[in-house]
């Protein structure tokens, strides 16, 4: 547990000739009097500095203690549908059929005495329970869930848009004015995840707009995830939320829930599928690492 809290001033050159000003730099250190070269490996770390970057610390702040705080452990919050046999995602698709391949009964006759395992064969469509879409999903000729960067689907900040406001189904490009979604998880939450599993889950679902997707896009959100039956507006056979982000190479992670266990900002998102050559969409163990708060010992 680290229980020392340093605000760092420091100033950083970075090696395509850009520079940053850091002024009280919140930084955990594992005790008061690091030395100063442990106090920089830290910052470059926690700034995502390259090792071409250099960093200046400010006189009087490299190891001094302001704050003796605690944290709290982080907390892990399950954003995943189970997938069960026969499960609807979405009316209309296959639900899994999930079989034995090896029984553990017939398992017994290869092992030693004692000893069992199960091998199960699982037969499903990529769009089941909570699933990733790459870029391959719409374009053939983009990456897909072999190709996809693991930058891009985790340990992404998250930021919670509600939405939409008013009962309205639209989420529009008005939803992330004055918002931070520069190489984040934009996650939708519009509460329809209560519905998943029923029939009207695939009615009237709550979306993103084609201009709410392009404003994510020219703001160079890394991913963007919804908890509805589909990021777009399924009333109509135009899917422009889907064509606009997968073509600027943004993930779309669909068929969330608990988006209300996250706070608006500060968590950070897994939801990496298997690498699957020519395939676009797969189910994924989406999670959220919540990180604890500080408080006084």
């Amino acid at each position: 547990m680290t229980d020392h809290s340093t605000l760092i001033d420091a100033d950083v050159t970075l090696a395509d000739g850009g520079s940053l000003r850091v002024r009280g730099f919140p930084l955990d250190v594992p005790r008061s009097d690091l030395p100063e070269r442990q106090v920089v490996e830290l910052l470059v770390a926690a700034l995502r500095l390259g090792p071409a970057d250099r960093v200046r610390l400010c006189p009087g702040t490299a190891a001094a203690e302001r704050d003796r705080e605690v944290r709290a452990p982080s907390r892990l919050v399950d954003l995943s549908h189970v997938i069960t046999e026969g499960m609807v995602t979405l009316p209309g698709l296959p639900g899994p059929v999930i079989t034995p391949h090896l029984t553990r009964k017939a398992s017994r006759a290869h092992y030693e005495a004692g000893t069992e395992f199960a091998i199960d064969r699982i037969s499903m469509v990529g769009n089941t329970g909570t699933y990733l879409d790459s870029p391959f999903h719409r374009y053939p000729d983009r990456a897909d869930l072999a190709d996809l960067p693991l930058d891009a689907v985790a340990d992404l900040p998250v930021v919670v848009v509600p939405g939409p406001p008013n009962g309205e189904r639209g989420i529009g490009p008005d939803a992330f004015d004055g918002v931070e979604v520069a190489g984040a998880a934009v996650l939708l939450h519009t509460g329809w995840d209560r519905h998943f599993g029923t029939e009207a889950y695939g009615r009237d679902a709550p979306y993103l707009t084609g201009d709410g997707a392009r404003a994510l896009a020219e703001a160079d959100a890394r991913l963007v995830g919804i908890d509805s039956a589909n990021i777009d507006d399924m009333r109509g056979d135009a899917r422009p939320a889907h064509s606009v982000l997968l073509d600027a190479g943004i993930p779309v992670l669909e068929h969330l829930t608990r988006l209300d266990h996250l706070p608006r900002h500060g968590a950070r998102l897994h939801a990496a599928a298997p690498r699957v050559r020519g395939f676009g969409t797969f189910p994924v163990r989406a999670y959220a690492v919540v990180p604890g708060v500080r408080r006084a010992p």
